[in-house]
Formats: structure tokens, sequence, C-alpha cells
């Protein structure tokens, strides 16, 4: 019977796909392939989305523009490069641990921008924070054991996170303001729910490596009787 870890190790994790043969020897990826670089290039966008959000006041209708449509390019990476390395091959330990700094900075630094200018209320922003930066945590601590795959409800997490913050940032009509909170609520629930399912799981998870590893302690410490060997059970 497989434990935990190795059930959940095989589910691909954060975008690695299992290989037919295991045994068979691959060629490294290289660091530089188009997904890193993709990752690499949200970073840097981030201090660009904020100077361009903070020109002029912060509420120049031109700036205001082209801070959204930074904001809207590098999102569109993070959608771009997973796909392509999960597609390609090109998972890295750079990529895994890059990828999800790269997603954080910039939804912070959106948030934390819109909260400075006084359009967006401080508890919103720090219960997605807060949020983020926990299970970004609990995540490097069960990645020792497995990674626990995105779910649904994390993609649509992100997607009305992206959505609502969009909204916030174009310079739309008072009379769109009720969408723009509705969104934001949404991405608020959903934040909040998709954080406890996490912790949901990553504590069944451990839960699941410590029975196994009792179990797998136990079957070292009994004695063996004299005369007793191992017999295959073959279901009969």
């Amino acid at each position: 019977m497989s434990s935990p870890r190795q059930s959940l190790a095989a589910s691909g994790g954060s975008g690695a796909s299992p290989t037919p043969d295991s045994g068979t020897a691959h060629p490294p990826v290289p660091l530089w392939n188009i997904a890193n670089v993709l990752t690499v290039m949200r970073i840097v966008l981030v201090p660009v989305f904020l100077v361009l959000l903070f020109v002029g006041g912060g509420h120049d209708t031109a700036w205001r523009l082209a801070a959204t449509a930074v904001f809207a390019i590098a999102a569109i990476t993070d959608r771009i490069d997973g796909q392509l390395a999960r597609r390609y091959g090109l998972v890295t330990d750079f990529g895994k641990l890059a990828d999800p700094i790269a997603d954080k900075a910039l939804m912070g630094a959106a948030l934390v921008g819109l909260s400075l200018l006084g359009d967006l209320s401080w508890w919103v922003t720090g219960v997605i924070a807060v949020r983020e930066l926990g299970i970004t945590a609990l995540r490097f601590v069960v990645l020792r054991h497995a990674v626990i795959p995105a779910s649904r409800g994390g993609k649509a997490k992100t997607f009305v996170q992206t959505l609502a913050v969009g909204m916030y940032l174009l310079p739309l009509p008072d009379v769109l303001a009720p969408v723009s909170v509705t969104l934001m609520a949404l991405a608020v629930i959903l934040t909040v729910g998709t954080g406890l399912d996490y912790i949901v799981q990553a504590a069944r998870l451990r839960a699941g490596v410590r029975r196994t590893e009792r179990e797998h302690a136990d079957e070292d410490d009994r004695p063996t009787e004299p005369g007793e060997r191992a017999v295959e059970d073959d279901g009969g």
C-alpha cells in the first residue's frame, strides 16, 4: 500500500507530471527556459507597476490605465509560464520557488498600493496578505512530505482576485463601484475558504504520514518467530 507521501507525489504536485519510465535518465532542464524567463519577467514588472500606479498622485487616468495594463500582462504570464512548464517538462526547483514569490509579490503590491491610495480598505489587504503568506509558508513546510496540487477553488480564487484588483485599478465610473466591491468580497470569501481547505489537507497529509511511519516502525520492531517466513498474499 502506498503512503500518502507517495500518493500525492504521484499526482504531479506543482506541475511535474509522472513519467512513464521513472528509471530512465532524462537530460537536466535548463535553468533559463521560457517558463522561468516569464516568471522573472513578472517579478521585474512589479516595481514597474508600482511606479506607474503612483505617478500623478495615483489617480491620473492615463497612468492608471498604464498600471492596469502592466498588471494584466504580469497576471497573464503567470498562467502562461505554468502551462509551458507542465506541457514541455520545464519544471525546475527555481521555478517552484520563484513562481509563488512572483505571484504574491504582484498581488501584494497591487493590494498595498490600492490601500495606500485610499481605494481599498486595509482590512481587505490584511486578510488576503495574511492568508497568502501563511499558506505559502505552510506549503514549504508540507513540501518535504508531498505537494498538494492546486484545487479548483484555489484557481478560482486566483482568477477572482486578479479580476477584482483589475476592476479597482481601472478608472471606472462610480456606477460600476458596486460591481468592484462585489468581486472583491467574493475574492475575500474564496481566499479565506481555500486557505482553510488547504490547512485541512495539510493536516490530513501530516496525520497520514505519521500513521504510515508508525505502522512501518511497528513492523520493524515486531519479533520474528522461529521458523516464520514471509509469505506473499495471493489474494485467495
